[in-house]
C-alpha cells in the first residue's frame, strides 16, 4: 500500500486514481498521521443470471386469489 501526504495527493490526484484503478490502495497522510485511504471500487451487486432459480421455486395456482374476508379485514385494520 503507498502512502502519501496531502499536499502530494492533491498535486498528483490523477496519477493515484490510476494507481487506485489498478488495485493498488493508496494512504493519504496530514503530517505523518493516516487520515484517508483510496480504494477501487468493487461491484456493488453481484452479476445476475436470469433463470437461476429456475424448478427451485413453486408458486401457488392460488397466489393471487382474494385473501378470506377476516384476514383483509385484519390488513384494513377492522376489527370485529
Amino acid at each position: 500500500m503507498k502512502s502519501v501526504n496531502v499536499h502530494e495527493a492533491k498535486t498528483h490526484l490523477s496519477r493515484l486514481l490510476d494507481d487506485v484503478s489498478r488495485g493498488e490502495e493508496v494512504t493519504i497522510a496530514k503530517t505523518g498521521k493516516p487520515i484517508a485511504r483510496l480504494v477501487p471500487i468493487t461491484a456493488s451487486r453481484p452479476t445476475r443470471t436470469p433463470g437461476i432459480l429456475r424448478g427451485k421455486i413453486r408458486i401457488s395456482d392460488d397466489f393471487d386469489a382474494p385473501l378470506p374476508g377476516d384476514v383483509q379485514r385484519s390488513f384494513e385494520g377492522v376489527h370485529e
